[in-house]
């Protein structure tokens, strides 16, 4: 997965909120996590999986969905040629408030 963060804690320094392109490949599952920030995602190409606690949701290009804060997610890239997507998170996304399962 390649992540390319434009605002956010690590390239702006922005603790308010972080804007990042993504580009996942066919096959790729990330663990499941229940962050303490809003996530929108809008697809760029492609299709990203969303397991959540109610249910499974595929997100196609054209597409965008919006996880709450204190939601358990996972996010996948399932179909042939991955996905590109653009994430906003709010606050900024960070390793220690991604609450990643063990």
């Amino acid at each position: 997965k390649r992540i390319e963060e434009f605002v956010g804690r690590v390239n702006s320094g922005t603790a308010q909120l972080s804007i990042a392109r993504m580009q996942s490949p066919e096959g790729w599952i990330a663990p499941g996590q229940t962050p303490a920030f809003d996530e929108y995602t809008v697809v760029l190409a492609g299709m990203l999986r969303v397991d959540s606690a109610t249910g499974v949701m595929d997100v196609r290009a054209g597409q965008a969905v919006h996880v709450a804060a204190g939601e358990w997610v996972r996010y996948s890239t399932p179909e042939a040629g991955g996905a590109e997507y653009i994430a906003v998170c709010v606050p900024a996304f960070s390793p220690e408030t991604v609450h990643r399962d063990a």
